[in-house]
């Protein structure tokens, strides 16, 4: 399963978040919603010790390993697609991540405006 014939939050196609650590609901390095559009790990975030301090506080651990999912730990600099109520949730509580909208997808724009990831973004000019 590929993201490519998906598209970002910028209407451009959908660029990969990680290959390292392997991101994405579908394990393809994208963010990619998929052909139902029903996975939510559709925003690329770039994990910071706060907010895996956060995120770990509210019950969603994204710092501890987890090799029964092949799931190696996020830390600080790693990007990850993330469920994107959880991205959400973060930014209520004032600790949500950067995101890079080149690989973030444009299903997100259903729970948060664009003029509020750009505002978070990482990767505009």
């Amino acid at each position: 399963m590929e993201g490519s014939d998906e598209y970002n939050v910028l209407g451009e196609l959908l660029q990969p978040c990680s290959e390292d650590p392997l991101t994405g609901f579908f394990r393809s390095g994208y963010c990619a919603a998929g052909p139902e559009n029903a996975a939510v790990h559709i925003i690329c975030i770039e994990a910071t010790a706060e907010f895996l301090e956060f995120s770990k506080s509210v019950g969603n651990d994204l710092s501890t390993p987890r090799p029964e999912f092949a799931f190696p730990g996020l830390v600080p600099g790693n990007r990850w697609c993330l469920v994107a109520v959880r991205w959400l949730q973060a930014h209520e509580a004032g600790k949500a991540p950067r995101v890079y909208l080149h690989a973030t997808n444009r299903k997100v724009l259903d729970l948060v405006p664009l003029g509020i990831l750009k505002g978070y973004a990482l990767d505009l000019n």
